[in-house]
């Protein structure tokens, strides 16, 4: 607890040093945070390229305007906000435009490019692997169906282990607002797995 603090004390000293223009203080900050950040960019957008971008965009909002910034809600909470809306929005654009295929066309015919990925894992029984693999498709396609915002929710609470009061903060909600589309989500969930469950 009396560590908690004292991290707590030095990031608020680092954050003051950053917004007076100290860069150093700035670049502490940015360690503390920067796998966390990549982490929900990648669990929210599944995708390496995109979350690299996130990454980048929102620690260039939070250079523009950690002035602004106010103590009023913790920076991890200011932080994950930028984050999560920089996601929701990419998000959004996705639905707009058609995702691109795995399947490209070579000299040879049409290739999926996901058969060309090696799995590592050791490959066990062939039945389970079957299964898993099943299974985590069928997650990916339900994920794919709920909203931006149950999709955000689910995986910040389920993959990032957030609390629902901190995910009410981050979504500039309240927690019972958070809970609900947490439930509406995990409700979409269970009756798109139904056969795995």
């Amino acid at each position: 607890m009396a560590q908690a603090a004292v991290i707590r004390m030095d990031e608020t000293e680092l954050i003051r040093s950053a917004q007076t223009g100290d860069q150093d203080a700035f670049e502490q900050l940015v360690r503390l945070y920067d796998q966390n950040v990549l982490r929900l960019a990648f669990n929210l957008l599944r995708s390496a390229e995109d979350a690299r971008d996130i990454y980048q965009e929102a620690f260039l909002r939070v250079h523009k305007n950690l002035h602004t910034f106010r103590f009023d809600c913790s920076f991890h909470t200011w932080l994950y906000r930028i984050v999560t809306n920089l996601c929701l929005d990419a998000m959004r654009k996705r639905k707009v435009r058609r995702e691109e295929s795995t399947v490209v066309e070579t000299s040879e015919g049409a290739v999926d490019r996901m058969d060309l990925v090696e799995d590592e894992r050791a490959q066990g029984d062939p039945q389970r692997q079957l299964m898993s693999n099943q299974l985590g498709e069928k997650i990916q396609e339900v994920l794919s169906s709920l909203t931006p915002r149950e999709r955000t929710v689910f995986e910040m609470r389920h993959y990032q282990g957030l609390r629902l009061k901190a995910i009410g903060e981050i979504l500039g909600t309240s927690e019972e607002a958070a809970k609900n589309c947490l439930f509406r989500a995990t409700q979409k969930m269970r009756a798109g797995l139904g056969e795995f469950i």
